[in-house]
């Protein structure tokens, strides 16, 4: 069976993987020269992840790539904790979490796929339509090229599109070990902050990776230029955010984040979607606009966006998920006699 991936990322190369492995004749077709290069930022994953990447017989690989994360732990703007549970695990899964970053999670997968017999071709942008010359003979095509997917617009014209999530995220790491405020043991943790929520982990080197979802209800104009001095101000009532964002000199990747309303069609006869292309998680992120893509450019602009619901900073997270709680319906049938609720009150 002849078999074209179109996208060599992480939903790419995972399929190419399990797909040589039962003796199909894979091809990846790639767009970017370095698949594996700089793409995004830190990613985690579940030990359901990590069970995934066992059945394809490359756990060992990724994880050497990376390092276990225990607990997760949630802080308010003011460092007071609001929770504190297992790290994409129940408490007595023996696997922990893994975090690392995504280039290295590519380069693992892609080696483990060349290595299962597929071929990976780079520098190759596909239609995603059947007729494309490179695909055309294939008996299985596989669209896993992203939340902008091709393959998924030749699939079904009437798709959704993505649309933004009213958040961006910028990432980087301090240029070495820092002092945080307070007792802050290792970990995943996240700090609800006034404009956003800020994400830091400290690494095994000493260094601290971080991550900053900023709210906002329109995008950047220009997200290059969302830079430590933006961020800064920010975060400037949060001591930990500020304390990481002073110690840090760079930023290592900039990405607006997109919400994708569910897809109704993943396959036909010949076609089958994976990843973000059939099923982003909310709200989505198009890594490789970071810095290869500007945001001003015929890429970004190429279909308008709607306007996305605001998330106003004032509120705040804990209000946006109250207000999302069901409410307790109102009982019914003849309501119980209640006693007095006050002293010197009378029974009736």
């Amino acid at each position: 069976m002849q078999v074209a991936v179109v996208g060599g990322g992480v939903a790419g190369s995972a399929s190419a993987i399990a797909l040589a492995r039962i003796g199909a004749q894979v091809t990846v077709y790639e767009a970017y020269e370095d698949p594996a290069g700089t793409v995004g930022s830190f990613v985690s994953l579940s030990v359901n992840g990590l069970r995934a990447l066992d059945a394809l017989g490359c756990l060992d690989a990724v994880q050497r790539a990376g390092f276990p994360v225990d607990r997760q732990r949630m802080w308010s703007g003011r460092d007071r904790p609001l929770g504190d549970v297992p790290r994409g695990r129940r408490s007595g899964d023996p696997l922990r979490s893994l975090t690392l970053m995504r280039a290295d999670l590519v380069r693992a997968l892609r080696e483990e796929a060349a290595g299962a017999g597929a071929r990976i071709l780079v520098g190759r942008r596909l239609s995603g339509d059947s007729l494309d010359s490179l695909t055309a003979g294939a008996d299985l095509l596989v669209g896993a090229d992203g939340i902008w997917s091709a393959t998924r617009r030749a699939l079904h014209p009437a798709a959704p599109e993505p649309r933004y999530a009213g958040l961006y995220s910028i990432s980087g790491a301090t240029d070495g070990p820092v002092r945080l405020p307070g007792e802050r043991p290792q970990g995943f943790n996240m700090v609800f902050a006034r404009r956003g929520a800020f994400i830091y982990l400290p690494a095994p080197d000493g260094t601290v990776w971080w991550s900053a979802q900023v709210a906002a209800a329109d995008p950047p104009p220009d997200l290059t230029a969302v830079g430590l001095a933006k961020l800064t101000e920010l975060f400037r009532t949060e001591k930990t955010p500020l304390a990481v964002l002073r110690a840090s000199s760079a930023v290592t990747a900039s990405t607006l984040l997109h919400v994708l309303p569910p897809v109704t069609r993943r396959h036909d006869d010949r076609t089958v979607l994976v990843g973000d292309a059939a099923h982003p998680v909310a709200p989505a992120r198009e890594p490789r606009w970071r810095s290869r893509t500007p945001s001003h450019s015929p890429v970004n602009s190429r279909r308008p966006r709607p306007s996305p619901r605001p998330w106003p900073p004032s509120t705040g997270c804990a209000t946006t998920v109250r207000a999302s709680w069901p409410r307790r319906p109102p009982p019914t049938g003849t309501p119980k006699r209640q006693g007095p609720w006050r002293r010197g009150s009378e029974r009736s």
